[in-house]
């Protein structure tokens, strides 16, 4: 199985086709698939920075090689692999596409926030928010730059949460995504000279 096995707690399986992915996520609970292509620079990337977590991590990783496997991305609308979905009871909640760190991974497996670098002394740790949708390539990369800069967000996915996706279009009277929330002020799309600012960072 790809050689991961004697490294993650988390259970795997290899995917075959789009009615084989139905059967396994009709179970309840939080479940992810990674959909890779086997030889290509990216996917060896994603696999192998998978392959090098921390084996406390525990999750339900289903996989599929898209040499193979020829009608799950069509159906998610994937152009590019690798791309990571994330599913819960049954329905599509992320997907990051590319391939991202170990702690990016760690984080999106086990659903905790990145731990955040310690505020200068006597500021405040910004309360972060970003609005996202998962089939948004600039929302992964906010969530990658803020990560980067060891800044811990809260994550909304505004398709699935309708409620949501009302108080954002409030706060900022815009319905795109990414939107990025840094202690009220609100950031349209991958600003990221604004988004330093609000920070203040550099």
């Amino acid at each position: 199985m790809l050689g991961i096995d004697k490294y993650l707690t988390m259970q795997k399986k290899d995917i075959k086709s789009y009615p084989e992915l139905l059967d396994n996520l009709n179970k309840s609970g939080k479940k992810f698939l990674l959909l890779f292509k086997k030889g290509s620079e990216q996917s060896d990337c994603a696999l192998s920075r998978i392959r090098n977590l921390d084996a406390r991590i525990n999750a339900t990783l289903l996989l599929a090689d898209v040499n193979e496997v020829r009608d799950i991305h069509t159906v998610y609308n994937i152009n590019s692999v690798p791309a990571l979905l994330e599913f819960e009871n049954g329905k599509l909640r992320n997907i990051f596409k590319g391939c991202h760190t170990e702690s990016f991974y760690a984080s999106a497996f086990t659903g905790t926030g990145f731990t955040s670098i310690k505020p200068a002394e006597g500021k405040k740790e910004k309360r972060v928010t970003v609005y996202t949708s998962p089939t948004c390539t600039w929302c992964n990369a906010v969530k990658m730059y803020l990560e980067g800069k060891g800044i811990r967000y809260a994550e909304i996915n505004v398709a699935a949460n309708p409620a949501m996706a009302e108080e954002m279009v409030r706060k900022s009277g815009q319905q795109g995504v990414p939107q990025t929330d840094i202690d009220g002020k609100i950031v349209v799309g991958f600003d990221k000279n604004r988004i330093n600012e609000l920070l203040e960072i550099h």
